[in-house]
């Protein structure tokens, strides 16, 4: 194992322990331990930075699996440096964070952290898996340890709803992924990423190219919360605000656009790949902004901000990847610039959302309220507060001099390019493009100008605030400094960010472009009088206007009732699916023993006796079988008789006997056959299992009218003499196809291969004793199981409390 296969590890491995830290120093906040795993991750990561903007990868790989091309492979090159940064950068700055927003005294620490870390660990292994399948496992793992850091506050029903919500989205676009990935490998021969890219021409002409394509986009999509799998993230703000910190600005909603990045070398220069991406992009862009200004609640706010800025960058990703279609001419390093500034958006967009997420976390904690319409005049209660809202609202407005403004003047760009495209049918949609970033950038503008004018300006109400404000502890403080001044320094220095990080991770997603000269642009802030500018002029200037006059023109939004919204509509499906299922499995759960016994040996007999049938296995060869002695027969006219008895006899009683006549008869049959072990051991559970049926049906009543009728009888009938006819069969047939030589020769040494002078003992103690050991094993989880749900009960009077 590599030493960059440890790294990734380490947060999964460091979850483990965290409760055992916990249990040892009670007295400990486990902030301060946990933070040492991002921290240590961030500086190794950071130490890379030279080499892999040398143009060096680093990659390794564990076997696995080999027989099915399983291997834990890593690859660290340009586009996983950038997202390992954010994931470990942003993480120490949300453990951090959390130090002081969260008491030790009131929440389980020992589950947020280990949640947290475990998290962090399946993101790394997201971005540095060069293997689709170990990809897959830890793209899931994201969803589960996501779904722990949304429910952490499990008694609050919203909470509870928000983590179910945004599960079964996003792991329902995890197996169309999954099935994506499947057909890759079909194609290509290999689960491995880069050996995948290097074979792009030969896939593209595959029937299954554009399948597969469609269904991992799936997965990207639900994954970083596009139109219309939104939904889902305005509900997972719920969870603690660091966890929304680090989720959702910087890591699970960035996932997606990896997956979109890395595939790009792959289905880029495809029609189907640029509509979707780019289409659903600008679209999605558009929604959340314009869902987000109506919104009252500052969280709320920045879920719809977070989904309007995901579809920003993954509407450049869409665009970027026209450059593949027309090779490395001089149009198509202009449409790859698109893809630059879809990576320097990413970045910029973790810093102020990452920061605006603490804010309106500090606000809530000092305040006691996220409600906007309760907030105002906060400006000389909280200075340090109001300035960090200022710096990170501004830089998502795109207003100088913050880092926002240089990539949404470049996003500018690339949609205005959109509009010259010459293939993909661009010369009649294109010029959408350049008109949905506007007037999707305008209320980016008017729902930043709220964060900060309706929270920090205007009249202060006491009398609606539930605490009374004051600035928050330094330590709290700390991380959003931090990305603000990341914020500002961006803005005056963004080439050493484009030379050391943008550069390669053009290089990793445009490989047939590295070295091209002019692929990566210079930022500067100043262009000139140009059409960008003027753009930027009038989103100010609208945007001031939507939001000083918004209770003039909100009526726009009754235009989309709620009752035909989109989340409603899953409401509607999951309500509905709930239901269908509940009269589905009130078809079959009847209550009655005999029902799920016609069901089990139905089926047995449909699929075993019909797959006898339609391959003609049903030979039957007596030439090498023994002749039937008269004992025998006699001993089989007995069964018979007695089975045939228990179809008509009228009491419990009769037939409980009638069944120990045919037990003792098949120990009689031991006998003959020379194994008393097994003679002696069907006479004790025969004796047994008689006993105690004896005992049991002596209380009960006789059976009435109803179950001695026909109708009851003739099924039990029909399957009993279908199941023992197919049983007959089945044997006589195995009997008639010896397919392979018998291995009865190789137990017959079991006194030298396992010391035991009786084979059968021997099988069951030796040769089936992994088998033996996996039954206690399942015995073992069973009983821990019922430990855990007797021990883990809720104290009395907790089962309905809800914490809103």
């Amino acid at each position: 194992m590599t030493f960059i296969h440890f790294f990734i590890l380490i947060p999964i491995l460091t979850a483990f322990f965290i409760p055992l830290i916990g249990k040892l120093a009670p007295k400990l906040h486990l902030g301060w331990p946990a933070l040492f795993v991002p921290v240590i991750l961030f500086g190794f990561f950071t130490a890379q930075i030279p080499a892999i903007s040398a143009g060096e990868t680093i990659s390794g790989s564990v076997v696995w699996m080999q027989a099915l091309d399983l291997y834990f492979s890593v690859y660290l090159d340009g586009l996983s440096l950038i997202f390992t940064l954010l994931i470990t950068g942003i993480g120490s700055l949300v453990v951090l964070y959390s130090t002081f927003y969260l008491s030790k005294e009131r929440e389980s620490l020992s589950h947020f952290y280990a949640y947290l870390l475990l998290f962090m660990g399946a993101m790394l292994g997201v971005v540095l898996s060069d293997n689709l399948m170990v990809l897959y496992l830890f793209w899931e793992l994201t969803s589960i340890s996501s779904f722990l850091l949304i429910a952490f506050w499990f008694r609050r029903k919203k909470s509870r709803y928000g983590a179910q919500k945004s599960f079964l989205i996003t792991v329902s676009g995890g197996i169309s992924m999954l099935v994506g990935f499947i057909m890759l490998q079909v194609m290509s021969g290999t689960n491995s990423i880069q050996e995948i890219i290097a074979m792009r021409d030969s896939l593209q002409e595959h029937e299954l190219f554009v399948p597969a394509l469609i269904l991992i986009l799936l997965g990207a999509f639900t994954k970083s919360a596009q139109f219309p799998f939104h939904i889902w993230l305005p509900d997972a703000m719920e969870a603690p605000t660091p966890v929304s910190a680090y989720l959702h600005s910087a890591t699970m909603v960035k996932a997606g656009l990896f997956l979109v990045a890395r595939f790009t070398p792959v289905f880029g220069g495809e029609a189907t790949w640029f509509w979707l991406v780019s289409g659903v992009g600008i679209f999605t862009m558009f929604w959340g902004s314009f869902s987000a200004v109506k919104q009252k609640d500052l969280k709320a706010l920045l879920a719809y901000s977070t989904i309007s800025q995901l579809g920003l960058i993954m509407s450049l990703f869409g665009l970027g990847s026209a450059a593949l279609q027309g090779g490395a001419s001089t149009e198509s390093i202009i449409y790859t610039k698109a893809i630059f500034v879809a990576l320097f958006h990413l970045v910029n967009h973790s810093t102020f959302k990452g920061a605006l997420f603490m804010v309106v976390g500090i606000v809530d904690h000092e305040v006691g309220t996220r409600d906007i319409r309760k907030l105002g005049g906060l400006i000389s209660l909280m200075p340090v507060t109001f300035t960090l809202a200022v710096i990170s609202s501004f830089s998502m407005a795109g207003l100088p001099p913050f880092n926002g403004f240089l990539s949404k003047e470049m996003f500018f760009t690339a949609a205005l390019n959109a509009n010259n495209l010459t293939i993909f049918s661009m010369e009649t949609w294109g010029l959408l493009f350049p008109i949905i970033a506007w007037v999707g950038s305008i209320f980016t503008f008017a729902y930043s100008m709220i964060i900060v004018f309706r929270t920090f300006l205007g009249p202060y109400r006491r009398e609606r605030l539930e605490k009374t404000p004051h600035e928050a502890p330094i330590g709290m403080l700390i991380s959003p400094i931090i990305l603000c001044v990341l914020i500002i320094l961006l803005f005056f220095m963004p080439n050493q960010l484009s030379h050391y990080l943008l550069s390669p991770a053009m290089n990793s997603i445009l490989p047939t472009y590295q070295n091209t000269e002019g692929l990566i642009p210079k930022i500067s802030a100043w262009h000139g009088f140009n059409l960008e500018l003027f753009m930027t002029a009038g989103v100010v200037v609208f945007g001031a206007f939507l939001m000083k006059t918004f209770r003039f023109w909100n009526f726009v939004y009754d235009l989309f009732p709620e009752h035909r919204s989109i989340d409603r509509g899953y409401q509607w499906v999951l309500a509905k699916s709930e239901s269908g299922s509940k009269r589905a499995t009130d078809l079959y759960m009847t209550g009655f023993l005999r029902h799920y016994l016609y069901y089990i040996y139905g089926f047995l007999l449909l699929l075993v006796g019909g797959t006898l049938w339609l391959t003609g296995s049903i030979v039957i060869d007596p030439s090498d079988d023994v002749p039937v002695s008269l004992y025998e027969g006699i001993i089989v006219a007995v069964m018979a008789a007695a089975a045939i008895g228990i179809l008509f006899t009228k009491s419990r009683l009769t037939a409980t006997l009638l069944n120990g006549v045919l037990g003792y008869s098949i120990a009689v049959f031991f006998v003959l056959f020379r194994a008393p072990d097994l003679a002696l051991t069907q006479l004790v559970v025969e004796t047994v299992t008689t006993v105690l049926f004896l005992l049991c049906f002596y209380h009960l009543p006789e059976w009435s009218k109803e179950e001695r009728s026909v109708k009851v009888r003739l099924p039990k009938m029909i399957i009993s003499i279908g199941m023992g006819a197919l049983t007959v069969l089945l044997a006589l047939s195995v009997q008639g196809n010896k397919m392979f030589e018998s291995i009865s020769s190789y137990f017959e040494d079991s006194y030298e291969l396992a010391g035991g002078r009786n084979i059968v003992n021997a099988i069951l103690g030796d040769f089936r004793a992994f088998d033996t050991m996996l039954e206690v094993v399942v015995l073992f989880i069973a009983g821990i199981g019922v430990y855990t749900l007797i021990k883990l009960k809720a104290p009395k009077g907790e089962d309905d409390i809800e914490r809103e």
